[in-house]
């Protein structure tokens, strides 16, 4: 690959700040009616969920939404959720949720839900993360730090995008690896607790991200980073040390 590929259908951007892919305000602020249509289990603790929202704006991959339930007593409850589905035409989108321990809103779409029932959803938000598919893209992710970045994946295999991309992700087990079907050659998967025969067990280390920075695309990598706080900032120690300008790398944290 000698040159950046810019996909005509990729939605329209502009930066707004260096770095930072601006964000339709209307569709930032306007709640939309999201029915869900489907559940699909991934490991023992994460579940997908596909829902139906016939007016929603197209997202670009990275981008996350703020979701709002009502309890029938007028109790509500808000959170930001990563999209875990590539950009398309079809009105529907996939968010992937951890079934978090006390957690209100996980724990009722993992206990309570069921297709048919409706939620609301503003967005898509933030443009920091977004990824429009015109540079090479070097993704690391653990746990449910995955899910921005698998839209990544998504998004870079139904357009055939020729420009490189790269993730490594970390988990504690395979059997807890979210999305383990649907990782191909260009994910690297790395496990902390236990592994599969032959599979060395331990931390992301340099040895895993130097490799990856060796390989020097042309306009270098644009590195997207998501997980725990702690995950974040060890991850973005080893890109820095192995090379990768640190205005190059951009993060999401949670917990």
């Amino acid at each position: 690959m000698t040159e950046t590929v810019t996909p005509a259908h990729v939605p329209p951007t502009r930066f707004a700040v260096p770095g930072r892919i601006a964000v339709s305000e209307r569709a930032a602020s306007v709640w939309q009616t999201a029915t869900l249509t489907g559940i699909r289990r991934e490991t023992p603790h994460a579940t997908t969920f596909r829902f139906a929202v016939p007016d929603w704006a197209r997202h670009l991959p990275g981008q996350h939404l703020m979701l709002r339930l009502t309890a029938p007593d007028g109790y509500v409850a808000q959170r930001h959720y990563s999209i875990a589905s590539a950009p398309d035409d079809s009105g529907h989108i996939e968010l992937t949720l951890d079934h978090v321990r006390d957690g209100e809103v996980s724990g009722w779409f993992h206990t309570t839900a069921r297709p048919g029932d409706t939620v609301e959803m503003r967005g898509p938000l933030s443009g920091f993360f977004a990824w429009p598919g015109d540079r090479p893209a070097l993704l690391l992710g653990a746990g449910s730090g995955v899910v921005p970045l698998m839209s990544m994946v998504r998004y870079h295999r139904a357009q055939g995008l020729g420009v490189p991309l790269r993730m490594l992700v970390s988990a504690r087990s395979p059997e807890e690896l979210i999305y383990a079907g649907e990782l191909g050659a260009e994910t690297t998967a790395v496990f902390t607790r236990s592994a599969p025969s032959g599979v060395p067990v331990g931390r992301m280390a340099a040895a895993h991200v130097a490799p990856l920075l060796a390989e020097r695309p042309p306009g270098g990598w644009e590195a997207y980073v998501c997980g725990s706080n702690g995950f974040a900032e060890h991850a973005s120690r080893l890109l820095v040390e192995a090379g990768q300008p640190v205005e190059r790398i951009r993060i999401e944290r949670f917990g």
